[in-house]
């Protein structure tokens, strides 16, 4: 009786665990100690405009809410990068308007409160806040808040609204006002800029609150100023500490509940985001916590797992929340937004919503990767996003945190993402338009831009220069990075049938080894005349803009050629290769494979250990195995760091920087024993093979974009110790390789692995059995063809072979023209062709004998056909196209004197204007730097004053202030516009007359 009893339990407790859906796995206090503004308990929806959540630290790096600190501040509704705003906080007693301390709550209205009375859920939040006696409940839509506020009997209940909040990169207040609508409603805007470096975001957060119960008295104040029973509470434009409070009479056990809705747009748009989200629950609150419950777990049943350690399905299903939990939906339920120089936009289709973020830093090894596998509809809004904010700025943005130009970070990550979602078929956008600005960003050195930030890449241009990016100019690491973009621009060129383009970018792909250095067989730092820095060290050496290498160091950003590994192979040696890595992750696995705490600070922490899986530069490493033939020690060390990385309680959740996501994301690709190296960027996109950790996974796969249905991953025998591999089939057929085809998961089917406490060392090491990269892709005679393409050349002997046809037939046309008295003849390129200046200048004996691309051996081949009329006037502006053909400054010179010599010697009355060479855009039009057309210039000048000719100086017209060609009279930084010849003309008028 007693067994059948046990036998009993046993099948009840394994049928509740059945029915327990993924969304109750999801504990967001995990990892809640030191951890990012961005990493918050409070509550969301998917990508949430609305991120509703408890603060208790003060202004600092990381502040937001701290596990181990036992009192609260308030609640405040954004938690994105950069960005807080409108905090709310239930009290009662004496009315304190400072938030007092961490150390001191009684200095302010902060409250004390216990773990054990504090809830946190997926779409629900609740805490008891101790001083007040006040249960403090919430959930949100994704552009309103909803809390709830269980208050005790008390003749002084309040809810304050505070303004000036503490967070991690902290914000001045330019303007607020808070304003009474009626007894139950107010309105408000804060505007706001953040700083620590990021005060090229500035914003508006407009906001309308509501109350069930109407309230008693309105009340607010300014810095230490209390007003009370008004109507408007502001600072004006006095940069002040604002905030405002209701009050209400309370019964015990009294729920008051409060609504908010947030825009950046306007107050009306927050009311519409409102109304829109939350009328329809009609102040149900229990039925908003529900309906946010039923979003999360629809979308964390995109992936379903089955196993009986229920510890694991906590640690999967909460880093699965974190990688959708983190970044914000920043357009209204209308589809307007702010854009990035703060004008109201509209979006086509409100339906695909604007997401704003932090940097997409090699988030290749992360979220790229799971988003296009999961849910394609949320990658293919990211590629929305992308290019609505290109249309708008002009550029791709890194990071766009309230639809701003970050600048942060450095690379451009985000061609990867696009280029993951075009090859996994992810396409319902203008896939040219992706592609011009994939290019643009690869090709035109980075800047800073109208409305704010940084645009493009930093060091792109030194990059282009030498091969490399010089000690000089920046970190060499940024040399590693812009290969990787370089390649997945190469294919997508590949797959759009740009065989030029793919030539031209894959060829820089290689560029990675510009700067490792066999002799100590590392990427090492070099200077622009190809010598290497001395003093030579495998750790430390961390950067961000200046020499050394971005937040890693030599050892990490050695094995960073995620589209090249077997390349990499090759120039370290597959045995060195193999010990470096092993013996590196032996160092730091004591360290839980995290290094920020072990150094002066976080970042030249960053610099200490082989492996520091707490940031970005080398998350890939475990599987770097995979391809230098010891699939097996991928294995392991995957498992380690999914065992000692990531934990299931708030102090040990995440040794490092969760990021938004990226190191959630991550986890739970591994945790399905899937990875791609490459970012999944290649024309045909793979997984590599880890070690599942869940012993049956089910991906179900979106019918919108993959027509497969599910696909199973079922990691037969898996357990804590059965964690190597000893076979695998993939449908149904023999599987001897450690990765496998995109298009065969989507396809639908099933990946089989039998697990075993002991490494098969026979199994994925075949010749074929490493992962492809770009040199085992390519054929030995395709690569020499690339590494010999150039592309310029090819280029420029294009536009030689068109120019001189076009020139032979422009000089026959002239040499065929009557020779006439009294000629006004201009000589030169482009500023004097494809147009008779007779009619412009009102001068009939003015002639135009100009050729589009002329140089000055050119003008010299045909002068004599110039002479031969004897003119009265001869102007002439030739040079920038020999410039742009490669002549030498002292060339072009040497070949004025001729011209000035020979007609003088053939038309000695002739009076001769030498005219300035226009500056250029140079970053546009680099072949023509405006260093050399200064030199030129002031040859020309003292040309003139030593010949006795007229010198025309037009320089100060149509310079700019960076001293480049000024865009109001250039179409493209070289030509000039319809207002630049009108310029021109009025200035050349007088010598005509």
């Amino acid at each position: 009786m007693r067994y059948l009893i046990i036998t009993f339990l046993i099948a009840c407790i394994g049928e509740l665990q059945a029915q327990k859906q993924p969304v109750a796995y999801v504990d967001p206090m995990i990892g809640s100690h030191d951890s990012r503004w961005i990493m918050f308990p409070g509550p969301t929806r998917p990508f949430g405009m609305v991120k509703l959540s408890p603060d208790n630290q003060e202004l600092a790096w990381k502040a937001g809410y701290e596990y181990e600190i036992n009192n609260i501040a308030g609640f405040s509704h954004i938690h994105s990068w950069t960005m807080a705003g409108l905090l709310t906080m239930p009290t009662n007693g004496e009315l304190k308007i400072k938030p007092g301390s961490e150390k001191n709550p009684d200095l302010g209205y902060r409250s004390r409160f216990n773990h054990q009375a504090e809830i946190a859920e997926a779409g629900y939040y609740s805490v008891f806040l101790d001083d007040y006696k006040i249960k403090a409940e919430m959930t949100t839509t994704k552009r309103a808040s909803f809390q709830r506020y269980t208050f005790p009997r008390n003749d002084s209940s309040r809810v304050l609204i505070d303004l000036q909040i503490p967070s991690e990169y902290g914000s001045e207040l330019f303007y607020t006002e808070i304003k009474k609508v009626s007894n139950t409603e107010i309105e408000g805007m804060s505007y706001q800029q953040s700083l620590r470096k990021a005060n090229y975001n500035e914003y508006i957060v407009h906001f309308v609150m509501r109350f069930d119960k109407p309230f008693t008295s309105f009340n607010g104040w300014v810095k230490e100023e209390i007003v009370r029973n008004v109507d408007r509470v502001s600072s004006g434009f006095g940069h002040k500490d604002v905030g405002a409070f209701v009050t209400f009479p309370t019964q015990e056990g009294e729920k008051i509940m409060v609504q908010a809705g947030i825009s950046l747009v306007s107050i009306e748009q927050a009311r519409l985001n409102l109304e829109t989200e939350m009328n329809p629950f009609n102040w149900n609150f229990d039925a908003v916590v529900e309906d946010a419950k039923k979003e999360w777990n629809d979308l964390l049943s995109t992936i379903e797992v089955e196993d009986s350690r229920e510890e694991l399905k906590i640690k999967f299903y909460t880093n699965l929340y974190r990688a959708y939990a983190g970044r914000t939906t920043w357009s209204d339920v209308n589809g307007k937004y702010i854009d990035m120089y703060e004008k109201e936009q509209q979006l086509a289709d409100p339906s695909i919503p604007l997401y704003g973020s932090d940097g997409f830093w090699i988030s290749i090894w992360n979220l790229n990767q799971l988003w296009s596998l999961a849910t394609p509809q949320i990658a293919n809004n990211w590629v929305s996003t992308m290019l609505e904010i290109y249309d708008k700025g002009g550029w791709l943005p890194k990071g766009p945190t309230g639809i701003e130009y970050s600048g942060i970070m450095v690379a451009s990550h985000q061609n990867s993402l696009i280029a993951n979602a075009y090859h996994k078929g992810i396409r319902n956008y203008d896939v040219g338009k992706a592609y011009e600005a994939m290019v643009k960003i690869q090709s035109e050195q980075g800047k800073f831009h109208d409305g704010g930030g940084y645009v493009g890449n930093r060091h792109l241009q030194a990059y282009m220069d030498y091969g490399y990016v010089p000690d000089e100019v920046g970190p060499v690491s940024n040399t590693l990075a812009y290969a990787y973009d370089d390649w997945t621009v190469g294919q997508m060129a590949k797959a759009l049938g740009k065989e030029k383009d793919f030539k031209h970018f894959t060829k820089r792909a290689f560029n990675y080894k510009n700067v490792f250095d066999k002799n100590v067989g590392y990427m090492r730092r070099k200077y622009e005349n190809g010598n290497w820095v001395d003093n030579f060290q495998i750790y430390g050496d961390v950067a961000w803009l200046g020499p050394g290498y971005v937040e890693g160091n030599a050892w990490q950003y050695t094995f960073f050629v995620p589209h090249d590994v077997s390349g990499l192979i090759d120039l370290i040696g597959k045995d060195e290769f193999n010990d470096r890595l092993q013996k590196g992750f032996e160092t730091s696995a004591p360290h839980n494979f995290n290094s920020e705490h072990l150094g002066d600070n976080s970042l030249t922490g960053m610099g200490v250990l082989p492996i520091n899986h707490g940031n970005q530069p080398n998350m890939q490493a475990a599987y770097l195995f995979n391809h230098s033939g010891k699939p097996w020690l991928t294995q392991y060390w995957v498992n380690e760091i999914m065992d000692k990385y990531y934990g299931t309680d708030p102090i040990g959740g995440w040794k490092g920087d969760e990021d938004q996501g990226q190191m959630g994301a991550w986890y739970v690709m591994s945790a399905m024993g899937l990875f791609e190296m490459d970012g999944g960027a290649a024309i045909d996109p793979i997984y590599e093979i880890g070690s599942p950790q869940m012993k049956k996974v089910t991906v179900n796969l979106d019918p919108e974009y993959y027509s497969g249905g599910k696909f199973v991953i079922e990691a037969k025998n898996a357990s804590d110790e059965n964690i190597y591999i000893q076979s695998a089939r993939l449908n149904n057929k023999p599987l001897n390789k450690t990765w496998f085809y995109h298009k065969e998961l989507v396809n639908g089917g099933s990946l089989v692995l039998k697990m075993g406490p002991k490494p098969n060392k026979k199994w994925g090491v075949g010749v074929k059995a490493a992962p492809p990269s770009m040199s085992t892709i390519l054929t030995s005679e395709e690569k020499e063809v690339i590494l010999k393409y150039d592309r310029q050349k090819e280029e420029l002997d294009a536009w030689n072979r068109a120019i001189k046809a076009y020139y032979y037939h422009r000089k026959e046309h002239f040499e065929s023209l009557p020779d006439t008295a009294d000629e006004i003849i201009f000589l030169g390129n482009s500023i004097t062709d494809g147009a008779e200046w007779s009619e412009l200048f009102g001068n009939s004996n003015v002639k135009n004998r100009g050729i589009g691309g002329d140089d000055t051996d050119g003008i010299l081949e045909r002068l004599k056909e110039v002479t031969s009329s004897e003119p009265e006037k001869i102007f002439l502006m030739i040079g920038t196209n020999d410039l742009a053909y490669g002549k030498s400054v002292e060339y072009i010179t040497s070949n004025y004197d001729r011209i000035i010599e020979q007609i003088k010697k053939e038309s000695t009355n002739t009076q001769i204007y030498l005219q300035s060479v226009l500056p250029v855009d140079d970053e546009i039009h680099p072949t023509r730097p405006n260093s050399s057309i200064r030199k030129l210039n002031d040859y020309l000048q003292q040309l003139a004053s030593k010949e006795g000719l007229s010198f025309i100086d037009l320089s100060p017209h149509f310079e700019s202030e960076n001293t480049k060609l000024n865009k109001a009279y250039s179409i493209d930084g070289l030509h000039l516009n319809g207002a630049g010849y009108i310029l021109w003309k009025d200035i050349i008028q007088p010598y005509i007359k």
